[in-house]
Parts: structure tokens; C-alpha cells; sequence
């Protein structure tokens, strides 16, 4: 992947010390409309006896994908109940593959959901 490519980039060529071994899977499928996840699934969370939240809201309830006349699919989050960090999302719905970038952003950063709770969102698009 691309990602790869530049950390074997900068391992040889500017002297990093970057790797795969910390980085939070992530992957699109491109059909219509696609699936994006980032993380746990909810499977891998319930056997793993995590104390989770979980969330999922029918992409019948974004606007931007009401607007577009796009409203097959969903978006569900998990939820570390202690931590209150995320620990997987998956969006099956227009411009999932866009909007999952969020996620794994702030998963990267290691920063609790209420992160996204609070923040102000550009409407109506799907990553609100």
C-alpha cells in the first residue's frame, strides 16, 4: 500500500525509524455503496469481554446522505467504556470511505470519542 511504501521510504532515506507494528488497520471496499472500517469489529470487541458502548445509526438519519437520495447503509462506532477511546468504527454507506478518515484520526491520536461529541461539523455532510 502507499502507506508502506513510505515508511520503507523514509527507513532508507531520511533515516526513520518508523514501522507497521503500531499502525490501526484500516481498509475500503469499493462497491455501492462502499464499506469502510477502521479497528475492532463488534465481534472482535464482545469476545474480547471489553465493557463496550456501542452505536449505530442507519445512514436514513444523515442529511447529507438524505439529500444525495443515498440512504442505504450505516454507521456503527465501539467504544472502550473505561477509556472512552474508540476502538473500531465501520460506515457501509455514500462516502464511507471518506468518512471513516475521521475515525482514524482520532484513534491515531488516542483521543477519547467525546473529541468528536463536541466538535463543530461543516452540515450537511456525511462526516458529521
Amino acid at each position: 500500500s502507499y502507506d508502506d511504501y513510505q515508511i520503507v521510504s523514509a527507513n532508507l532515506f531520511d533515516g526513520g525509524k518508523r514501522s507497521v507494528d503500531d499502525r490501526i488497520m484500516a481498509y475500503a471496499v469499493f462497491v455501492d455503496p462502499p464499506l469502510a472500517r477502521v479497528g475492532m469489529s463488534e465481534h472482535e470487541v464482545r469476545a474480547s469481554g471489553r465493557d463496550a458502548l456501542i452505536a449505530t445509526m442507519p445512514m436514513t438519519r444523515v442529511g447529507r446522505a438524505r439529500e444525495k437520495g443515498e440512504t442505504d447503509g450505516f454507521m456503527k462506532v465501539l467504544v472502550d467504556n473505561a477509556s472512552k477511546q474508540i476502538l473500531g468504527a465501520t460506515i457501509y454507506g455514500v462516502d464511507g470511505d471518506e468518512a471513516i478518515h475521521t475515525f482514524i484520526d482520532i484513534m491515531t491520536a488516542r483521543a477519547p470519542y467525546t473529541t468528536l461529541q463536541f466538535a463543530m461539523h461543516i452540515h450537511p455532510t456525511i462526516s458529521e
